[in-house]
């Protein structure tokens, strides 16, 4: 490369012709040495996925190693945080380049936060190994390093940490690798991506009060999905653009999908949006309504950009891995380049929701809006099974196919409520009022007892769900209002709806919300503890 430089120019003086060889020698001496550095720090924080790449970190493994970078790198530091059902903390794993890890600090002086939550499904493992070898890389790399000049990434090793300890080859069957995975359930049999909003975990307590401390403006919660055959390794599930604030959702719709969509295709994994099918993918694929019980849509009443990215179960794990690393390292190039723009939408989508007076509550596809999508696909046929005798679909290897697919990615609003001046409710509700505090939401307490002129919830008729992580869920709840004058006491605790949570407080306090706090059965049978005023 030196050679062909130095022939491109005219050069008569010969000191100049020494001093551009030295100079361009240095250069290429730099650059062997950086990649000999770099390479020596990657033998050393070598993860146990990169010894065997058919194999995944255990919990003890993955503590271990993200100890080791905190004790040796200063732009890393690992704490504990609240309590897990396992008995064992949940942990945060910071990486700040300025090596600053509060985030009242960190907040002040404008910095963009990425929070990155894995092993919520401890089978589905693939960003415990990603997560690893990013926080290495982003310390020992130095064109990684600046991905963190403004942007703080934030990152929980193990959210399920008694189901990652419950390790095995065998609970899904049909996955290909890695060689011992963890259960997807927690040692309370909770599926830990339903209880975002009822909270009967420990971790989910946690979790709330370590996302509402960090307020992340992207969350990505790393998964592996199941069902059809295709070609992509990595599907993604974005946060529902109809639920999401306008700000935000305008934003992650025109500026952030594009690009990474575009910046994985130009690594190693071109991705598509998750496989969502109506009966077959090339029939078509649906956007998925993430409510508030699950990560994605649980961050987005916050007006948190949230992402899924769902690795398929049938490639292999080493590229399963691979791919989620690519995912993680795309967003943070997208956030370093566009992060004022980012900073920006969110500011408006909180002050938005803090003073507007209509809020959604419902939703549902709609099927006459259709987006296309070139798909890359297996043709879908059946044959006999040698179990039942019975026809079955599988997806055909040997017949790839690529063509435009509809992807019904439009969700409309099937019910709106006016937002009313403020929430009272019954002292004796405290589990209630905890949730809404872990989350940001200011609870104030009635001074004394009085008569008060409310307009009230009655519950005129709902339906109940079988039993359902720990609850009868209620559904098609109709209600009607009347105004009463209603005795309150000294201590009972009243929601004012001024507020930037408001998102988070309509949806949990409002009883027909398909995720309130009504819904999840918080209370007596047709009976509603809020009451508007």
């Amino acid at each position: 490369m030196e050679y062909r430089l130095i022939n491109m120019i005219n050069i008569k003086d010969n000191k100049r012709l020494n001093s551009l060889i030295i100079f361009l020698a240095l250069i290429g001496m730099s650059s062997c040495n950086s990649k000999k550095k770099i390479q020596k720090l990657e033998n050393k924080y070598q993860t146990e996925f990169e010894v065997n790449t058919n194999y995944s970190a255990s919990y003890q493994e993955g503590i271990e190693f993200y100890s080791r970078l905190a004790n040796d790198f200063d732009q890393i530091q690992m704490n504990p945080f609240g309590m897990t059902d396992s008995g064992k903390p949940l942990h945060e794993v910071i990486i700040s380049s300025d090596k600053d890890f509060d985030p009242v600090n960190l907040r002040s002086k404008g910095k963009t936060i990425l929070y990155i939550n894995n092993a919520i499904h401890p089978g589905e493992p693939c960003g415990v190994d990603a997560s690893m070898m990013l926080a290495r890389d982003l310390v020992i790399d130095p064109k990684k390093n600046d991905l963190l000049k403004d942007v703080v990434v934030v990152i929980i090793p193990y959210y399920n940490i008694s189901g990652a300890h419950n390790r095995g080859p065998h609970s899904r069957a049909n996955q290909d690798g890695p060689e011992q995975y963890g259960f997807r359930g927690n040692i309370r049999h909770l599926d830990l991506n339903r209880d975002f909003i009822k909270c009967d975990s420990k971790n989910a307590q946690s979790f709330n009060q370590l996302f509402n401390r960090w307020m992340p403006e992207v969350m990505i919660d790393n998964h592996t999905s199941n069902g059809a055959d295709y070609q992509y390794v990595m599907t993604l599930i974005a946060t529902q653009k109809d639920q999401l604030n306008k700000h935000v959702s305008e934003y992650m719709t025109e500026k952030m999908l594009s690009e990474l969509y575009s910046g994985m295709a130009a690594k190693r994994y071109e991705m598509t949006p998750y496989v969502y099918a109506r009966s077959t993918p090339d029939e078509g694929i649906s956007g998925f309504l993430d409510l508030p019980r699950y990560s994605s849509g649980y961050a987005s009443l916050h007006n948190t950009i949230s992402f899924m990215p769902e690795t398929h179960m049938l490639k292999s794990y080493e590229d399963r891995v691979l791919s989620t690393y690519d995912f993680s390292l795309t967003m943070l190039e997208h956030i370093q380049k566009h992060r004022d723009e980012l900073m920006q939408a969110r500011a408006k989508a909180d002050e938005d929701t803090r003073t507007k007076s209509i809020f959604d509550l419902k939703y549902s596809v709609d099927y006459d809006k259709a987006e296309t999508v070139n798909f890359k696909g297996y043709e879908a046929k059946y044959k006999v099974s040698e179990v039942t005798g019975q026809s079955r679909l599988y997806y055909d290897r040997e017949s790839p196919f690529e063509k435009e697919i509809p992807f019904y990615n439009t969700y409309k609003s099937t019910l709106q409520v006016n937002k009313p001046k403020a929430y009272i409710f019954p002292q004796a509700y405290h589990e209630i009022a905890e949730r809404l505090m872990w989350n940001g939401v200011k609870v104030d307490r009635v001074e004394e007892d009085q008569l008060m002129d409310v307009q009230s919830y009655y519950i005129e008729n709902y339906k109940d769900q079988k039993a359902y992580e720990g609850h009868y869920l209620h559904y098609d709840v109709e209600v009607s209002q009347r105004l009463v004058k209603l005795q309150v006491y000294a201590g009972d605790y009243i929601v004012y709806t001024n507020q930037k949570s408001n998102n988070y407080i309509m949806a949990t306090l409002e009883p027909q919300h398909p995720d309130s706090y009504f819904a999840w059965n918080f209370n007596a049978k047709g009976t509603f503890f809020s009451i508007r005023f």
